[in-house]
């Protein structure tokens, strides 16, 4: 028995070393790929040679055939402006008129967004504790250009988009499965899994309230909770949902944001900022819900926010940064602003007349991880939520547009929580703070771990 155990921790440490020594060797890009050129070598690229790549996950050279031609069909017409590099990714400042979402949804025009006025927060920040808050940035000020010259701004009239690769696609086995939020584990969201759903792989801390909603606000903590793929773990998430419909069926729809650590999608252990939403539910082979608009069904507006980038993550009894995110669902459409910068829209149509078309119903906070029995990943800041400010993660300034007094902001109540774990994540409060900025806020997380 002793020897098992020493085996097992031998083969926990190697993973680690040979996980460290491959994220590093990604992190190191050492060629800039122009647009033009990486198009050339999609156009050309052979199912053969992926196929026989190590880490690559695609079914066959027909899973692969399809990829190739969602990238295609993603770029037609769209005419660069310049690329940069973060880290070991490449963005691309796409012209708005030129976006995929308007192709595939057959609009000519971007929708104006809404006034400033919906963007004023119930409260400013001016606490002594709010002294350690800082934004989570994606970009350094102090850096203008990356390592290869090239400026990380883009130009008026556009936004930056990360490329879609088939590298990053053949760790999937489908465009499907690229495009799921839920890939190796189970299809429900948090909350209220369907009667005699698979839900062992899918764990979750969460806070809600049940109202009629056009969208609401939150400012999340953002961490970079370890997440170890050799060990079957897939990703740890904090978020906050808008849900409408009904669980566990295609009639559920949903708008989502918050930060991510996924290294099988980024292919680091760094927190990102994401978007999701769903037409349908999260299971069948719609192809109209995916990550960060990576299928074309979310529209941008000019704006210097990447979704799908980088975030700085808070450190433990340190600076604590935080992603302001906030939706609204304005003269039909669910329009989403990042740190008080109105970025797009998921368009009213993508809905088909559903419910999230009218208004939503639920609202959720909280934190998420997908692993695989008997393992899963640290959630929030790695650390249980009782360990309070500086410690643990959390949300704060919670409050949503009423739907039923005309969109007026209202303080969320969120009298209900769900815990798939109680052992291995938790949450404390929801909390009322007459201190400005915090007024309605939570703690969440844990260090996840063995039998959660």
């Amino acid at each position: 028995m002793k020897t098992m155990k020493l085996r097992t921790i031998f083969g926990f440490i190697l993973g680690l070393m040979m996980l460290s020594a491959s994220l590093s060797a990604q992190s190191e890009l050492k060629e800039f790929e122009s647009h033009r050129d990486f198009m050339n070598r999609t156009v050309t690229a052979d199912s053969s040679e992926y196929l026989a790549r190590p880490g690559n996950r695609v079914h066959d050279s027909a899973a692969f055939e399809e990829m190739r031609q969602h990238i295609l069909a993603m770029y037609r017409g769209v005419e660069i402006t310049h690329s940069f590099v973060l880290d070991s990714a490449h963005y691309d400042c796409i012209p708005v008129d030129q976006q995929p979402a308007l192709r595939n949804h057959g609009i000519k025009t971007i929708a104006s967004p809404p006034p400033q006025s919906a963007l004023a927060a119930k409260s400013a920040s001016t606490s002594a504790t709010e002294t350690t808050i800082k934004p989570a940035l994606q970009l350094d000020p102090e850096k203008p250009f990356d390592q290869f010259g090239n400026p990380v701004h883009c130009e008026e009239h556009t936004f930056p988009m990360r490329r879609i690769t088939l590298e990053t696609m053949t760790r999937f086995p489908s465009l499907h499965h690229f495009f799921s939020k839920y890939p190796d584990a189970s299809p429900q969201p948090p909350g209220e899994p369907a009667p005699g759903a698979v839900t062992d792989g899918h764990k979750y801390a969460i806070t809600e309230q049940k109202i009629n909603n056009l969208g609401g606000n939150s400012s999340l903590s953002v961490w970079s909770p370890y997440v170890n793929t050799l060990l079957g773990e897939t990703f740890s998430l904090a978020q906050e949902w808008y849900l409408g419909g009904t669980f566990g069926t295609s009639g559920l729809q949903s708008e989502e944001v918050g930060w991510i650590v996924y290294p099988g999608w980024y292919q680091d252990e760094k927190p990102h900022l994401f978007i999701y939403s769903t037409p349908d539910g999260y299971t069948g082979d719609s192809n109209y819900r995916c990550w960060n608009s990576v299928c074309g069904n979310f529209h941008f507006v000019p704006s210097n926010v990447i979704v799908g980038g980088p975030l700085t993550p808070s450190t433990i009894g340190g600076t604590q940064y935080e992603l302001n995110a906030q939706y609204y669902l304005y003269q039909g459409n669910w329009w989403l602003a990042i740190n008080g910068t109105w970025i797009g829209y998921y368009p009213g149509s993508f809905y088909r007349g559903g419910q999230n078309s009218k208004f939503a119903q639920l609202i959720q906070f909280g934190t998420e991880s997908v692993g695989t029995y008997p393992l899963w990943p640290a959630e929030g800041s790695g650390v249980l939520s009782n360990a309070g400010y500086g410690y643990a993660a959390y949300q704060r300034d919670l409050w949503y547009y009423n739907y039923d007094t005309s969109g007026t902001k209202v303080w969320n109540s969120l009298t209900a929580r769900q815990l798939s774990s109680p052992s291995c994540y938790t949450i404390s409060g929801p909390y009322s703070s007459s201190s400005s900025g915090w007024a309605r806020y939570f703690y969440v997380g844990g260090p996840g771990g063995q039998g959660c």
